[in-house]
């Protein structure tokens, strides 16, 4: 499912960075999987997110959902880096 460089062959190897998402509850059954390495052209979390509702076809709005990256809760507009640690957080239900 990863989009690499070669899928993007105008792209320079600078505008793609490598990032490890993981998934939780719903977004994990949605997926397939609870985490993943993905190469990207996004900038932001909010960037990333849409190009895996792409791939996913997620049920869950952005937002309705948390973000942390490398184990902090960030907005939706943080940039982000090669290796960022990105983590997409539904709602817990329970009681």
């Amino acid at each position: 499912m990863a989009s690499s460089p070669e899928d993007h062959p105008s792209l320079d190897a600078a505008d793609v960075r490598a990032v490890k998402v993981q998934y939780y509850a719903q977004l994990r059954e949605e997926a397939g999987r609870s985490g993943e390495a993905v190469e990207s052209r996004a900038t932001t979390v909010a960037e990333l997110f849409e190009e895996l509702d792409r791939w996913y076809d997620f049920s869950v709005a952005p937002d309705d959902l948390r973000v942390a990256v490398n184990g902090s809760f960030a907005d939706w507009d943080a940039a982000l880096s090669s290796q960022d640690l990105v983590v997409f957080i539904p709602p817990v239900a329970g009681g």
